[in-house]
């Protein structure tokens, strides 16, 4: 499909018509700025499809249909769907600001012709407080970025900026190019693997492509209470260490796989707490995560 020059905004969702009510919402509401809108609905069932395809209709949107579950997979449903030059994409449960078109159309205008990827603001929509027992350290595995700033990505960004699935976009020639979003990695269900977007991003990079940020684009997150709980986060950091295992091998071998098993020997105990405990919830996260490791590094192709 040939580009129009617009940009398309693509939501994935799965069983959570709640959530993107509020995402169509948010972009059918937007000022001084116009995107082609698609749903992709990634296997939902019953009651729940139904709902999601009412709600693309009413919000004037494509829907497409993918009949088995994946976040990678479903965004690359997205991707050849697309017929505008940037497409971005926003998670379910990210609301855009009213100028978020707008503000996203005028970055891509100003940036140079070899930018691939741009990504924006995540600030968190708490359900609940984040609980005084969260580690400091980990609060960007919910997926928040705050800086109000433009930088490039490898040159001029803070530490722990970056561009996040829940507010990004892309050149579509450029993502199709190297083939799309990793199927592999990406969540599928309750495997909270991750890694895609990083890997494409890498990908982009190693043709010698840019990745940009602008912290005026803005999008609000929902956090959702089931995460706010340290079942949920020793989990998500299970799952991480999973993901880099298996970045790992796609490289040649994964290599941190001895020190691991070497922390984790020493870790150990820390696995037998109750998954409900925030004792010593840092040193258990390192736990969980190393565990996850030596499972990424372990699986059978």
């Amino acid at each position: 499909m040939q580009p129009d020059g617009r940009l398309a905004a693509i939501i994935c969702t799965h069983a959570r018509p709640h959530y993107l009510a509020a995402c169509l919402a948010g972009l059918r509401a937007q000022q001084g700025g116009a995107c082609d809108i698609l749903v992709v609905d990634s296997a939902s069932a019953g009651p729940a499809a139904e709902e999601i395809a009412r709600l693309a209709q009413a919000a004037g949107a494509r829907l497409i249909r993918a009949e088995r579950a994946g976040l990678s997979y479903a965004r690359n449903l997205g991707l050849a769907a697309s017929g505008a030059a940037w497409t971005g994409f926003l998670d379910d449960d990210a609301v855009p600001a009213p100028d978020w078109a707008r503000r996203m159309t005028e970055a891509i205008a100003a940036l140079p012709p070899d930018a691939a990827a741009l990504g924006g603001r995540i600030i968190p929509e708490w359900e609940s407080p984040l609980p005084g027992w969260w580690p400091p350290a980990l609060r960007g595995v919910l997926t928040i970025v705050e800086w109000d700033g433009v930088g490039e990505e490898g040159r001029n960004l803070p530490p722990g900026v970056a561009v996040y699935g829940a507010n990004m976009a892309f050149r579509t020639d450029a993502l199709r190019l190297i083939g799309g979003f990793p199927e592999d990695l990406g969540r599928v269900g309750n495997r909270l693997l991750s890694g895609e977007e990083v890997e494409a991003l890498d990908r982009l990079r190693a043709r010698g492509l840019r990745v940009f940020y602008d912290g005026r684009i803005v999008v609000r997150h929902s956090i959702q209470r089931d995460r706010l709980k340290p079942g949920w986060l020793l989990s998500r950091l299970h799952w991480q260490g999973a993901t880099d295992a298996l970045r790992d091998r796609r490289r040649g071998g994964a290599r941190r796989m001895v020190g691991a098993a070497a922390k984790l020997a020493v870790q150990a105990p820390l696995l037998l707490f109750p998954p409900r405990a925030t004792s010593l919830l840092r040193a258990r996260c390192g736990a969980a995560y190393n565990l996850g490791y030596l499972r990424g590094a372990l699986q059978s192709d």
